[in-house]
């Protein structure tokens, strides 16, 4: 019932943030650095990469209609990786390039943020029934706790008048002028210690 609590790193919370502006950062400085090293300008390159963008968006909006989710998110993602690293590649300056790379972090951003939603909503959601399953539970233990309570009182009380009662009969019997047979002949019932000493 009592979970530990784990702090994390603000590193392993960041990190899940930064992941889309990592990835398209990192194909922008490979195709640059793909650009400076004869890709510039070169129309064999730029179809390769053109091919292996229309695949990739093809092979996403096949799972798609397969109702692959996540494969077909990281389909389309590849495509347009690949699309962004043929402009980037191909194009000789700079700035198309940034408005691509600007672009695409956005795009990557908006559809992450959709999931990250709904993890917060999963999350919230397995929060709640947790919480509601841990306060059933604590409500039963608390009772089964007033149970056993109430049956060790009762235990007691009764060993306490037990004693009581012996206590009272050895009294008794020490009383002078006590006699067993007076309250036998009275009616009363026999008492044990009366019928040994017969």
């Amino acid at each position: 019932m009592n979970e530990p609590l784990v702090a994390r790193h603000w590193l392993t919370i960041a990190a899940p943030k930064a992941a889309p502006a990592v990835a398209t950062t990192t194909v922008l400085a490979l195709a640059r650095i793909w650009n400076a090293n004869g890709a510039e300008h070169s129309v064999g390159n730029a179809a390769l990469m053109t091919v292996l963008a229309a695949g990739a968006a093809a092979g996403g909006a096949t799972l798609a209609r397969a109702g692959e989710g996540v494969l077909a998110a990281v389909g389309y993602a590849a495509s347009g990786s690949l699309a962004l690293a043929g402009v980037a590649g191909y194009a000789d300056g700079l700035p198309l390039p940034l408005l691509l790379w600007a672009l695409a972090t956005v795009l990557a951003y908006c559809f992450a943020a959709r999931h990250w939603r709904q993890d917060r909503r999963d999350a919230l959601d397995h929060e709640r029934h947790m919480a509601e399953r841990r306060e059933e539970y604590a409500h039963v233990e608390r009772v089964e706790t007033l149970r056993a309570t109430t049956q060790v009182e009762v235990a007691r009380a009764g060993a306490a008048y037990a004693e009581q009662l012996a206590q009272a009969l050895v009294t008794r019997a020490t009383l002078p002028g006590f006699d067993p047979t007076a309250l036998e002949a009275a009616g009363l019932p026999e008492l044990p210690a009366a019928r040994g000493e017969r």
